[in-house]
């Protein structure tokens, strides 16, 4: 008798990047594209935290992480981290906390002012970037990937990968296939 091989169904956790929320285009696709594979998604809102006064320009990322692996905790089962920007680099960040099946990033800044430079668990990962990114240079990338061996995919935008909207949440659908 042959055994037929299912494919993973988890949930998960999609955050948003700076200046956005949990209704922002990106997340939202990867979400649709998620729930029609049958996972479960949420989208945690880090508004309060990116508005918090005394932390800087970028709010208050550690309190970013700690909502979202609070979230990540209360997960049963397989979960998969995917965010933008500054969701990306607190998604990375928190699979380190909580052990997840892999993430999904786009544009990470692997070097974030007055934080430490971006660590990531050792899962499956795939990251989308733009060539023409003007926050985070490709570069810089293209460097924290290679020693990981991370999918990479460049493509022909800048940092919101608004020209590439669709194009994430297909290659969302092939990495939650892949697991």
């Amino acid at each position: 008798m042959r055994r037929r091989c299912l494919p993973m169904i988890g949930h998960v956790i999609l955050s948003h990047g700076l200046e956005s929320g949990p209704d922002a285009t990106k997340v939202t696709a990867l979400a649709a594209a998620a729930e029609a594979l049958g996972w479960t998604s949420e989208r945690p809102d880090y508004l309060a935290c990116d508005r918090a006064a005394g932390f800087g320009r970028l709010g208050d990322v550690a309190g970013r992480i700690a909502q979202l692996c609070a979230r990540a905790r209360a997960v049963d089962g397989p979960l998969v981290l995917a965010g933008s920007s500054l969701g990306a680099y607190i998604c990375a960040l928190a699979s380190l906390a909580r052990p997840c099946a892999g993430l999904f990033l786009l544009a990470p800044p692997p070097l974030l002012e007055d934080h430490s430079p971006l660590r990531a668990a050792a899962v499956p990962t795939c990251i989308v970037h733009g060539w023409r990114d003007e926050l985070i240079p490709v570069q810089q990338v293209i460097d924290w990937a290679l020693p990981r061996r991370d999918r990479l995919l460049l493509v022909d935008d800048d940092h919101r990968l608004s020209a590439h909207v669709g194009y994430c949440a297909d290659r969302f659908v092939d990495f939650l296939r892949s697991l």
